[in-house]
């Protein structure tokens, strides 16, 4: 059993979690995947800081709405805790969309560009996750289990039965109890993931079938998960909230991708090419 203790770093009046720093780390590493492959295109390379500043900023308020949505707590907006994954997805992709409209560059490119980004942003994501101690899983005997004596919240026995209402048998509500460390599951997962859709990249398939598979993956990777998860919001049995939702996004991943596998493929467009927009008639 290992004792994970939140990872902080205090910069005078600043105090930067660990999960601050993956977060940041996340939309690096997701833009720098996205430049690599539109130098590889040889596209616009501008377009990857398009994308992420996009993502930042409706991912964030996305993520927070989602949040709010499910807990009717309006000061959550302003708390450091509170950033649901698939309201931030939905928000970062709305976000995305209207840049994508704004610069005249073609959905499926866009969806093509951000597939691998986003598995491996998501990895990283997790681990942000697991060092401050949120997202964790179910109690475990298992050898892998993880306490987090000050997590969010801690996994001990009172918030264990109290907050996610599992039974936990003759147990002091203080104790602190190891638990499935579910973040590094999904952190093990998406890994793989985005090496498959990096290599799946280069396939000579019609542009943006990529986005469908990785709808797929993501849909039925989380929804595996959420088995193990310590969670207080399970509608149907074992089922969760997070599990329907990722049964709707693996259908849409089917959707997309056999959409896309039978049409043409596109071009790029003015933007990506390098092509510099055109003054309005009349200007000077």
């Amino acid at each position: 059993m290992t004792t994970i203790y939140p990872g902080v770093v205090q910069l005078g009046p600043l105090r930067v979690t660990g999960f601050g720093i993956m977060m940041m780390a996340a939309f690096w590493i997701g833009g720098w995947l996205i430049g690599l492959e539109l130098r590889r295109k040889r596209w616009h390379e501008d377009y990857a800081a398009d994308i992420v500043v996009a993502a930042v900023v409706g991912g964030v308020i996305g993520a927070k709405l989602w949040y709010l949505v499910l807990t009717g707590d309006p000061a959550t907006i302003l708390s450091r805790s509170g950033l649901v994954w698939y309201g931030g997805f939905l928000g970062g992709v709305l976000a995305v969309l209207f840049i994508t409209w704004r610069r005249r560059v073609p959905v499926r490119a866009t969806m093509h560009l951000v597939a691998p980004a986003l598995a491996a942003a998501y990895a990283l994501g997790r681990i942000g996750c697991f060092v401050v101690g949120d997202d964790y899983g179910r109690p475990t005997d298992f050898p892998v289990g993880v306490k987090f004596p000050e997590g969010i919240p801690p996994s001990t026995a009172g918030n264990i039965q109290g907050l996610f209402h599992l039974d936990v048998p003759n147990t002091a509500p203080s104790t602190v109890l190891a638990v499935h460390p579910t973040q590094l599951y999904e952190v093990a997962a998406m890994v793989i993931v985005f090496m498959i859709l990096w290599r799946w990249r280069l396939a000579a398939k019609p542009t943006g079938w990529l986005f469908g598979a990785y709808l797929i993956f993501a849909g039925v990777e989380r929804f595996l998960v959420e088995f193990l998860r310590a969670k207080d919001d399970r509608f149907l049995g074992a089922f969760t909230v997070a599990q329907l939702t990722s049964l709707l996004v693996a259908v849409a991943g089917v959707i997309v991708l056999t959409t896309v596998l039978r049409a043409e493929d596109i071009d790029p467009g003015d933007y990506l090419r390098g092509v510099p927009a055109r003054a309005p008639a009349g200007a000077r």
